[in-house]
């Protein structure tokens, strides 16, 4: 059986309590974990503190350069990662593989985007005076990632954070810790400095949010996660106006007009709804579609799902593992149930499946009032609605008769949330128009992808604020000081 540390001031630390790690597939136990209280998580804000001004003050190609080694060593790793992920969160191994490779880029991103962290010359208002802008690292940086990408969503969250030049308290998961102690061990073979990176593992999150935000050297903290614990967040950081970036939950649309490639749309929603088991905030949550084209849109979707193979994610052929837990099992059922009580029909010929291990399914005559389009459903559930022909309107995409788009939108629209959508169609100004009116913090138009390196993730509204990726995610986690400068004469 696994053994699991945390990392506290360059050094793996054992303690006398331990958790146990299971294999959802399973229910077993494949390992055995460092349950740190808050006196450890106090040393790893300590260590994270007392290695500030070092790490910040480390010329940026150094930094960069570390900071690639590691990337390098994820990358090379991204097998064996992949295996221990699977084995405690449950993909399938070419999925888990891919998420380090991922994670991986993410890391090697951030790398470049150290040596572009610029400063400003302001123009001043006299001829004795200069004007300047300053960046800095924030600080101390606490991050709480979930289980569901439990290696992307760690770097994703430290490469920016580590590029601006501030150090790191990171608590995993409990529900998947070992792969983010196998991120650690990238991390301290590529050379970072004791402290610069500290990874606390703990069943106890409570305990880790006590001290990360009430101690005044935590000046950030990242978190991903359910809504009701980050709005808990939101209103702790008032103590002492702690930054925040949050990423909670997602409601995510798709629209279907009559001139997409309807093939094309429904292999999208197949990928982005059974990926990961429908595990993802991203996730497609309501598939809305033109009633011209909504029956052969169906017809390639259930195929899709049909083709689907579940199974434990290590078995050779499986292309959708379990679910995460038994929670996750019995919302999905109680989803599906309403939708079905209340007219909805099951397009796809299975419905359940032994333990964790749901089917993919397709639910067709589903209404925006059933519970599955109200709540995130966070498993392999597309719904599908129709959206009718309506009035040919000049202001929209040019005149053509595309249905009811303001509609359509205003369903979309209809949830507290705001992180991503799709929208499959060919026309460009009905693209331009309608991602315009939606309201959410990503949009992929015809399958592009979500979340490469590069692209600012995050929502709006109830979704929350902050961006990861692109050089947006590092602005993320960098103060400005204005400088203004009397020469004299």
């Amino acid at each position: 059986m696994r053994t699991g540390r945390a990392l506290v001031g360059g050094r793996w630390r054992e303690t006398a309590e331990r958790f146990a790690v299971t294999d959802p597939a399973t229910g077993e136990t494949i390992a055995e974990v460092a349950e740190c209280g808050a006196e450890l998580t106090v040393e790893a804000v300590d260590a994270a503190s007392a290695a500030l001004p070092g790490w910040r003050a480390m010329p940026a190609h150094e930094r960069a350069a570390i900071m690639r080694q590691a990337a390098a060593l994820l990358a090379a790793r991204a097998r064996e990662i992949g295996a221990v992920m699977t084995a405690e969160q449950g993909k399938p191994l070419a999925e888990a593989a891919g998420e380090v490779v991922a994670g991986a880029d993410h890391l090697l991103w951030a790398a470049e985007e150290t040596r572009r962290v610029y400063g400003e010359t302001i123009p001043s208002t006299g001829a004795d005076t200069r004007m300047w802008l300053l960046p800095e690292p924030v600080g101390v940086v606490a991050g709480i990632t979930p289980w569901n990408f439990p290696v992307s969503m760690i770097t994703r969250k430290l490469g920016p954070a580590l590029a601006a030049g501030c150090t790191v308290v990171l608590k995993p998961s409990e529900l998947t810790p070992m792969s983010a102690i196998a991120v650690a061990e990238c991390l301290t073979e590529a050379g970072f400095p004791p402290g610069v990176f500290n990874l606390v593992t703990t069943t106890r999150p409570e305990e880790f949010a006590g001290v990360v935000m009430a101690d005044s050297r935590v000046r950030k903290v990242s978190f991903t996660g359910s809504t009701a614990v980050g709005r808990e967040l939101i209103r702790r950081s008032a103590d002492d106006v702690k930054r925040l970036s949050v990423e909670l939950g997602g409601h995510a649309p798709v629209l279907v007009f009559p001139d997409a490639d309807v093939a094309a749309a429904a292999a999208g929603v197949a990928r982005s709804k059974f990926m990961n088991a429908g595990q993802a905030c991203t996730s497609p949550n309501r598939v809305y579609v033109h009633e011209s084209v909504a029956a052969e849109f169906v017809d390639e979707l259930v195929k899709l799902a049909e083709a689907v193979t579940v199974g434990a994610g290590a078995e050779p052929g499986v292309t959708m593992g379990p679910l995460i837990d038994d929670r996750a099992v019995a919302k999905v059922g109680r989803h599906v149930e309403d939708a079905l009580a209340h007219g909805a029909r099951l397009a796809t010929t299975r419905r359940e499946g032994p333990g964790r291990f749901v089917p993919p399914m397709v639910l067709t005559g589903v209404t925006d009032a059933m519970l599955v389009c109200r709540e995130e459903t966070f498993g392999p559930v597309a719904p599908v609605l129709t959206f009718g022909a309506g009035p040919k309107d000049a202001e929209n995409a040019g005149g053509v008769q595309d249905g009811d788009v303001a509609g359509v939108l205003a369903r979309a629209n209809a949830t507290p949330y705001g992180l991503a959508a799709y929208l499959w169609t060919r026309d460009l100004a009905r693209t331009v128009r309608v991602c315009e009116e939606l309201q959410f913090g990503i949009v992929s138009v015809n399958g592009a992808p979500l979340a490469p390196p590069q692209g600012p993730f995050g929502g709006i509204k109830g979704s929350g604020y902050g961006r990861e990726g692109g050089h947006h995610g590092v602005e993320d986690f960098v103060e400005y000081k204005y400088v203004s400068v009397g020469l004299g004469r």
